[in-house]
């Protein structure tokens, strides 16, 4: 599977090639994680955090990591939500020679059947004396546990990464702005139609918004849909669904546009949510 390179700009967030996904062994619990990565300021440094929400036999875990604008690795800790683990804390990290703290409070954490949760949580950062990245829904409670004020600079979801599985349909929810309403995004394919020619459906609210025919031709592409009163770029690569053999994906990205003007203003370039589609035979 090919990565989708042009996407993005220089501060942009590089997607993962998964065609690795299709020449080793990748267990279901290896599929089902949940990756959000944020844009924020630590020591006055832009710098990239990534929240990562896994789950597998042992139950859930999430791992935050920090990378430098250019995606070179800083620093990592690991969250372990087993019955024999701390699910409440602080860790101190090292960041080139200065000390962050992490928060985490999940002991009353809501989970649904994916990975990541859903409420009554939060993880925070505190550089300084301020919080610069909080996450989760306690934010009350984040800032009055670690005594820190909250920061003037925000933090922005830059990408979100997730595994979805079906047969035929997959399903998933999607926020395209900030302050947006969560949509119902479904993804329609029957790979094995009696027709031999597949047709790609992608529907936001029950409403059709892409429609591809010809799929073998046109295993791979791209178009742009309104939502929210804003363009949104959608990209498909389902060469493996098609043309792969054993365990493989398709990927599909929705990246939010910004008008050149705003992009500017906001130095950021809007925020990328991107599903890797593995069938269930």
């Amino acid at each position: 599977m090919r990565d989708f390179p042009s996407c993005f700009g220089e501060s942009g967030v590089q997607v993962a090639d998964a065609s690795s996904c299709s020449s080793v062994a990748v267990s279901k619990s290896s599929q089902n994680c949940v990756t959000c990565i944020y844009k924020c300021k630590l020591f006055d440094e832009s710098c990239l955090i990534s929240i990562v929400w896994g789950k597998n036999l042992m139950g859930q875990c999430v791992s935050v990591e920090i990378d430098d604008e250019s995606h070179n690795f800083v620093c990592k800790m690991d969250i372990k939500l087993s019955l024999f683990s701390k699910k409440k804390g602080s860790k101190c990290l090292d960041l080139n020679s200065c000390n962050i703290e992490v928060f985490w409070d999940l002991c009353s954490a809501k989970f649904g059947s994916g990975p990541e949760a859903l409420g009554f949580y939060y993880i925070g950062i505190v550089c300084r004396g301020e919080m610069v990245f909080l996450i989760g829904d306690l934010t009350e409670q984040a800032l009055k546990k670690t005594g820190a004020s909250a920061s003037l600079s925000r933090c922005v979801l830059v990408s979100r990464r997730e595994n979805i599985f079906g047969k035929r349909v997959f399903g998933t929810k999607a926020r395209f702005c900030e302050k947006g309403e969560v949509h119902d995004l479904k993804i329609e394919c029957d790979t094995n139609c009696s027709s031999n020619d597949p047709v790609l459906v992608v529907s936001v609210d029950a409403k059709s918004v892409v429609l591809v025919k010809n799929l073998r031709w046109k295993f791979r592409g791209n178009c742009t849909i309104v939502l929210d009163d804003r363009l949104v770029e959608v990209f498909w690569d389902v060469h493996n669904w098609l043309f792969g053999s054993g365990l493989g994906n398709a990927v599909f990205m929705f990246r939010t546009s910004l008008d050149a003007e705003k992009e500017s203003k906001l130095s950021n370039l809007g925020c990328s949510l991107i599903l890797y589609a593995w069938k269930n035979e």
